[in-house]
């Protein structure tokens, strides 16, 4: 069972760096695709040259998240039972959400076509990105009723990260801001999901060495 604990923190560590990589590496291959401007999904949809290999990494991105959770649990539920099953609610919604939902239910190249599937995607994804937002609060809280003072300190401060991130991800899309500094939705949406990560991540390398 150990074992396969310390295998979860290399899955869970994999599907969160990969989530950056993967993205940045298939959009060398996507001409006119920019990592700035454009979000992550966008990767997929229907005439991006990378859609296919992109749909089968976020399958099992997805796969992934949810084969960490036992590592999850083991790691904080003897300290809150409550927030640990919580979290990893959370973290199944964004693994299916917006990561699984992400490889069959994909988005137009533009925001102007809507279909189904994007109408899909959207619902799945949003509720997914937004719910991952408390996990670092949750690693915050959890941390710091273990005494864990730098674990707590670096997950609260990038819960405060994400939150900043995050508006500027909604706001990035706002016809007032187009042209400005603040359009730049791809790296907005990617620094959000670094600031989300770092905790767990942090966690991660500390349960393996």
């Amino acid at each position: 069972m150990d074992k396969y604990i310390s295998i979860g923190w290399i899955f869970l560590l994999t599907a969160m760096a990969g989530d950056l990589l993967v993205s940045f590496i298939l959009s060398l291959f996507y001409k006119g695709y920019s990592n700035l401007k454009m979000s992550i999904s966008a990767l997929g949809n229907p005439s991006s040259p990378v859609r296919i290999p992109f749909n089968i990494w976020m399958f099992v991105e997805g796969a992934l998240f949810i084969a960490a959770l036992p590592a999850v649990f083991r790691a904080f539920y003897p300290l809150s039972a409550g927030i640990t099953v919580t979290m990893m609610i959370f973290i199944g919604i964004f693994a299916v959400g917006s990561c699984i939902f992400t490889s069959f239910f994909s988005v137009n190249e533009t925001k102007e076509i809507v279909t189904a599937a994007s109408r899909i995607h959207g619902a799945g994804s949003v509720t997914g990105f937004m719910l991952f937002h408390f996990v670092p609060l949750f690693t915050a809280i959890l941390s710091f009723r273990s005494s864990d003072l730098t674990t707590g300190v670096i997950s609260a401060f990038c819960f405060a990260l994400s939150i900043v991130f995050f508006t500027l991800f909604v706001l990035s899309d706002k016809p007032e801001f187009k042209d400005t500094k603040i359009d730049n939705e791809g790296l907005w949406q990617r620094l959000d999901l670094l600031s989300m990560y770092l905790p767990l991540a942090f966690v991660a390398v500390r349960m393996l060495i």
